[in-house]
């Protein structure tokens, strides 16, 4: 999908007044970054206790779209991706503050799906899940059940809100009473309570707002958006920082406009076509070995002297990745970071080198093969990612924040003629 930066005052690959909005179906990971400040981010599993640990700072975790019941070929048992995304949440360094669904709960609001999804949720170490509904939670009883379940202390159709260590959070519900061939809709009701609850807020309190569908537009012809998503969106302009989060679409896509930076999120049951790609959107069957590429959960970090948030997505088949082991490696390597560049842009070594990649730089940038064949974390200021070179060849990568940012490792056959 095109990248559009019109305006880049700050380096950053970052148009404030347009927009940057991309697809990362193979989920190596995404962090935003604003005028804020630089935030402490790293894929899936790299976080540190102490990097997390003081300050006001805190993480939370989104997953979404778990459509327990769902037992078509596209996914004939979405019980065990789910159970894989919550093991995933337990295997952070640093427990998650909480854990935010993001709707579609279930797939035909039967109580025993509801059942299993709780039996699975008990076994996650964060204390605490909040939920908003999908049309999917809201099948048979127009959503009664679901309030039965998760709605206590909620208003109308399950809205609410509520403070975490200096950032608002804000639940909003937009998939009752849909049309046909309609976008999703949040209604008068519940706007008018959502300006009221921003009206005693400061403008540098970060807000971030969480709902089914998609509040902004992705693609109205299949019903991704919600009419009247601008209205609400409109009460947060004040605002210095803005992160909203959806699902509904089983798939990633980010973009950013001034300060609101929008992210939709993966499923753990099933993944979608991309916009426009199929003639409907619905269930898309992957082979068998491909399908936890396409199934994720988002880590979402957030520091309290910067303000912005940094979201990091990680499928369910991407293992930690850290720095290689130095044992046993024939040569070592180095490649700096900084000023937006590779240093050296092209290094050569051999076969069996250990190359490792430093960020001098003062923002986030990664190092990733351009065919695959390795993927750093997202590296902030003096971090480092490695990897050893085994097979001779070139090896083309770039940064995934910033892809004008390019370099290459060609490996040579060593002395022995070993590849």
């Amino acid at each position: 999908m095109a990248r559009r930066i019109k305006e880049n005052s700050n380096r950053d690959g970052v148009d404030r007044r347009g927009f940057l909005q991309c697809m990362a179906w193979a989920g190596t990971g995404m962090v935003w970054t604003a005028t804020g400040g630089i935030l402490s981010s790293k894929a899936f599993g790299q976080m540190a206790n102490h990097e997390m640990g003081g300050g006001g700072g805190f993480s939370f975790v989104q997953i979404s779209d778990s459509h327990i019941g769902f037992n078509k070929a596209a996914n004939t048992d979405v019980t065990a991706t789910f159970q894989e995304a919550v093991k995933k949440i337990n295997a952070l360094e640093r427990t998650p503050d909480f854990v935010i669904h993001t709707g579609d709960l279930s797939h035909l609001s039967k109580p025993a799906e509801f059942d299993t999804l709780d039996q699975v949720l008990k076994s996650s170490k964060s204390g605490k899940t909040f939920f908003v509904p999908g049309e999917h939670d809201m099948l048979v009883d127009n959503g009664q059940q679901y309030l039965e379940r998760y709605g206590k202390g909620t208003k109308g159709a399950g809205w609410f809100s509520f403070d975490h260590k200096g950032v608002h959070f804000i639940g909003l519900v937009n998939v009752v009473d849909l049309k046909a061939g309609g976008l999703g809709t949040l209604g008068a009701e519940q706007l008018s309570w959502l300006q009221k609850d921003l009206a005693g807020l400061g403008s540098s309190t970060p807000i971030v707002v969480f709902a089914h569908i998609p509040l902004w537009s992705v693609y109205p012809e299949w019903g991704w958006g919600t009419d009247d998503g601008m209205t609400a969106l409109s009460y947060m302009k004040r605002f210095g920082s803005v992160t909203v989060l959806n699902g509904h679409i089983h798939q990633t896509m980010q973009k950013v406009e001034g300060n609101v930076f929008y992210h939709t999120a993966m499923s753990t049951a099933f993944p979608q076509p991309q916009p426009g790609a199929a003639a409907s959107p619905g269930p898309m069957k992957v082979p068998a070995g491909q399908l936890r590429d396409v199934l994720g959960i988002t880590h979402v970090n957030y520091v309290a002297r910067n303000h912005t948030l940094a979201v990091v997505d990680s499928t369910l088949a991407m293992a930690a990745t850290g720095r290689a082991s130095f044992e046993n490696t024939a040569d070592e390597a180095q490649v700096k970071i900084d000023n937006f560049s590779f240093l050296p842009k092209s290094l050569t070594v051999k076969a069996g080198t250990t190359v490792t990649w430093t960020n001098r730089d003062d923002i986030p940038h990664t190092a990733t093969s351009t065919e695959k064949k390795f993927t750093s974390p997202i590296l902030d200021t003096d971090q480092a990612f490695s990897f050893r070179f085994q097979e001779a060849g070139s090896y083309p990568y770039f940064c995934k924040i910033h892809p004008t940012m390019t370099g290459s490792i060609v490996v040579e056959k060593n002395a022995s003629g070993a590849a």
